[in-house]
């Protein structure tokens, strides 16, 4: 059996012979927030973020070092 099976198994019979309240709320509790979205995002977000994975798929960025140098050219400027 391998250790994801034997954990799982162990935390069902745990589960199951327990009979303190708290403990299965607060597991209750730690299984429903591990469902939920870690962040949730507005419409506006989630389509920024769409259109940033498309740019990227169709080499439409620069690269950290070409801002930067771009950036310190302009800042010697002024």
């Amino acid at each position: 059996m391998d250790m994801t099976a034997q954990i799982k198994n162990n935390l069902i019979s745990r589960i199951k012979e327990s009979k303190d309240l708290n403990f299965l709320k607060a597991l209750q509790a730690l299984f429903d927030s591990s469902e939920q979205e870690l962040y949730q995002l507005s419409s506006q977000q989630k389509n920024s973020i769409s259109t940033g994975r498309k740019q990227i798929q169709n080499d439409q960025f620069s690269s950290n070092e070409s801002v930067i140098f771009e950036m310190k050219g302009w800042l010697t400027k002024k």
